[in-house]
């Protein structure tokens, strides 16, 4: 694996937005003392949601995963953020929380959110294992099919 967080992330061919915005009353992440806590992200890519909708209705399982991936790149974005830039700073990612918008009778919700343990994993390598829930959900925010949320180790 190489070296570099930053490697990592050109090697998977990601570059980082900006961190997004929150929607509502409530700060993007939290910083106390070496921890840092991120906000549920959705899948949003250049401003817009890149999925919608419910798992096992309109969204299969593969188009989750993809949206949970990009939850993560946007949680990325703002663990960067609460790094100053600066993602060698994380000393390991703890636990990532994903909920999937879903019907009763779909049950896929781990493949789902593995898009975003996955890419936590190739980014971070043995700092990525983390502790996860997969929760489904009846709605998400905006109609998001995804969200995740992750708390990480600073140094």
């Amino acid at each position: 694996m190489t070296d570099s967080i930053q490697a990592r992330l050109d090697a998977a061919g990601i570059v980082l937005p900006a961190a997004p915005a929150p929607v509502a009353a409530y700060v993007a992440y939290t910083v106390h003392e070496n921890v840092v806590t991120v906000s549920g992200q959705l899948p949003f890519k250049d401003g817009a949601l890149t999925q919608t909708g419910l798992c096992g209705d309109s969204v299969d399982a593969d188009a989750g995963y993809a949206a949970a991936r990009v939850c993560a790149i946007n949680l990325l974005a703002q663990v960067a953020d609460a790094c100053g830039g600066d993602l060698e700073r994380v000393q390991r990612c703890l636990r990532l929380g994903g909920f999937v918008a879903s019907t009763t009778d779909f049950h896929e919700q781990p493949k789902v959110v593995n898009g975003a343990s996955e890419l936590i994993g190739e980014i971070f390598g043995d700092k990525g294992k983390h502790a996860r829930a997969a929760v489904g959900v009846a709605v998400l925010p905006l109609n998001a099919s995804v969200e995740v949320e992750g708390t990480f180790v600073i140094a």
